[in-house]
């Protein structure tokens, strides 16, 4: 990894096609997205701590050059699917801070209504599906994804983000094989922290010596392994498969080497324990992904430290704006709690009216 002092002129892949088309503004938005990702997911622990939240809280801190780098890249017909540490994807899309927090305190002003809690944002109108409780479960559904947008004959692809510990879940080697036997455009990126939840990856998966993602052999798919602190390597590696993706309609497995900053959960009191404060800090130090795009931006002269200040202070006002709209709004009333369940009994059909979906008699 490169280190926080970066030097432009000498930073990797800055000259790819895709990073020398960038506008001295998009450099500055993806910047941007990437410290409200950071300021939202501080300003949710806070109000964790102080009670406002219940359940889980996985925080992206740490790691949101990968959900900014790869989805900067997508258009009308790509779509995204991810894990629990759904936070960073969401508003890389474009969710709003307000939806968001707002389903984090479980009101009804929430992007699920308050039902779905920390792990299950959804934006269908954003071509966002969650925010997926189960390890690897949304693996599938990533194939499923893929498998529309072939079956409608439309240019896109899905990108399906998963942990380096749903590696080893069953049905992720299913969609695999079904991706690769079907030639489906889905682009499988695992997020590598290094940490099964409190197990390092050394003691939790084998994998040969070149990483996680030349797994994807044993399927016959591509693969590349993408160093992740820098936007720039990484819009340049997931561009490849994206591209493989819209014009061969071929599957591919990215590994993007990343670092959580906090525990796998808010409830993860061992996490510095199984990883030392030295290690941690270490990463925070000089692998901190926003240190290096700030650095890189200011040594091109695209922005000051003035300006970042101001971008921060502008994400921290807009996150504590967003707790302040999720305090004041309501609870959903019980007499909902059924509702958004079954889209056929919500919506009449005669599926949802008899509950016969498939068999007629």
């Amino acid at each position: 990894m490169a280190s926080k002092t970066a030097n432009p002129s000498t930073v990797p892949f800055a000259d790819a096609p895709i990073n020398a088309s960038l506008t001295g503004e998009q450099k500055i938005d993806l910047l941007r997205t990437m410290v409200r990702i950071r300021r939202f997911e501080q300003t949710s622990l806070k109000y964790y701590h102080d009670g406002h939240i219940g359940g889980f809280l996985h925080l992206y801190i740490g790691q949101e050059s990968v959900a900014v780098g790869s989805i900067s890249l997508l258009g009308e017909h790509d779509h995204v699917i991810t894990a629990y540490r759904d936070h960073g994807h969401a508003l890389s899309v474009g969710m709003g801070m307000d939806e968001c927090m707002a389903e984090l305190f479980g009101k009804k002003t929430g992007c699920s209504k308050g039902k779905g809690g920390s792990m299950h944002y959804f934006a269908p109108d954003k071509n966002y599906w969650g925010g997926h409780g189960i390890v690897g479960g949304q693996t599938p559904l990533g194939a499923g994804l893929a498998f529309a947008l072939k079956y409608k004959g439309l240019k896109g692809c899905c990108l399906c983000y998963l942990g380096d510990g749903a590696i080893n879940q069953g049905a992720f080697h299913e969609a695999l094989n079904l991706a690769s036997l079907w030639d489906l455009p889905v682009v499988y990126i695992i997020e590598n922290n290094g940490y099964s939840m409190g197990t390092s990856q050394a003691r939790s998966s084998a994998f040969p010596k070149e990483g996680l993602a030349a797994r994807a052999e044993g399927y016959n798919m591509a693969w590349a392994k993408i160093e992740g602190v820098s936007l720039y390597e990484i819009r340049a590696g997931v561009q490849e498969a994206v591209a493989r993706a819209h014009n061969e309609s071929k599957p591919t497995m990215l590994e993007i080497m990343t670092y959580r900053h906090k525990g796998h959960s808010v409830a993860d009191a061992n996490a510095e324990k199984y990883r030392t404060k030295e290690e941690i800090q270490r990463y925070m130090n000089e692998h901190d992904p926003i240190e290096f795009w700030k650095n890189v931006l200011i040594g091109e002269g695209v922005i000051t430290e003035d300006d970042y200040k101001a971008i921060n202070k502008e994400a921290g006002a807009e996150a504590e704006a967003s707790a302040a709209f999720a305090i004041k709004s309501p609870y959903p009333d019980e007499s909902e709690i059924f509702d958004d369940i079954y889209w056929e009994v919500d919506n009449h059909t005669e599926a949802g009216r008899t509950g016969r979906h498939f068999f007629h008699g």
